[in-house]
């Protein structure tokens, strides 16, 4: 009879973990197809090409679908099991990701509506900085979810200090798009596309370093969430 009372009490907690890895899973497709999305939009910027421009407006869809679908098996959780712990803190950071990632997939077809619209105007050469911060971007995402996975602290705050690297870029394409934009009033359409371009990728950049914190925060229970602009001041 006791065994019994354990085992029914155990129930429960296994169907939640069972779920748990489940949405897992879920979360990592997610990040898996808004990695796929960010790539292809860097490189229909640097290509300008208007027909697979296409496609990252097509699969943003599925992003927006699995963003739904995550957020829905949170709530779910929630409401059936009343976790606590860590468990509650996992499905709180899933949650937050969540959102982060959806909107870095948003501007992933933001460039690539970009790529659209550079394609029709005459050719100018990308800046260097804008090429370093796509690679940057691109890779501080990838890292961020393989910390999610191998739950890596570590690589969450190196994540954070390359966010810094980004912002100095940003601040340089800026510089570069005033001087030429006076140099060359006839191809301001193009020279702001490249900026904005330069924007979405400063963006994602930040919204990446919001899925190292939260990663964090699932891990240790430490909200790090704008302790690095205090470090800053």
């Amino acid at each position: 009879m006791i065994v019994y009372y354990l085992e029914s009490n155990c129930m429960p907690l296994l169907h939640l973990h069972r779920e748990i890895k489940s949405l897992n899973k879920l979360v990592l497709q997610l990040g898996g197809q808004v990695e796929e999305n960010l790539r292809q939009g860097i490189q229909f910027i640097q290509t300008r090409n208007t027909r697979q421009a296409q496609d990252v407006k097509d699969e943003d869809q599925l992003v927006d679908s699995l963003e739904v679908q995550v957020e829905e098996e949170c709530l779910k959780l929630l409401a059936l099991y009343q976790p606590v712990a860590s468990d509650l803190r996992y499905i709180v950071a899933v949650l937050k990701i969540n959102g982060d990632l959806e909107r870095i997939g948003d501007l992933a077809a933001n460039l690539g509506r970009q790529s659209s619209k550079l394609a029709k105007k005459e050719q100018v050469a990308i800046p260097d900085q804008l090429n370093l911060m796509a690679s940057i971007a691109r890779e501080m995402l990838h890292q961020s979810l393989d910390a999610l996975v191998a739950r890596d602290i570590n690589s969450c705050r190196r994540i954070l200090h390359r966010d810094k690297q980004v912002d100095t870029l940003y601040g340089e394409v800026y510089d570069w798009f005033r001087l030429r934009v006076k140099e060359e009033p006839d191809h301001a359409g193009l020279l702001l596309g490249m900026y904005l371009a330069a924007k979405d990728l400063e963006r994602i950049a930040d919204h990446t370093c919001n899925i190292a914190e939260d990663v964090i925060y699932l891990i240790s229970g430490e909200i790090v969430r704008h302790h690095h602009l205090e470090e800053d001041d």
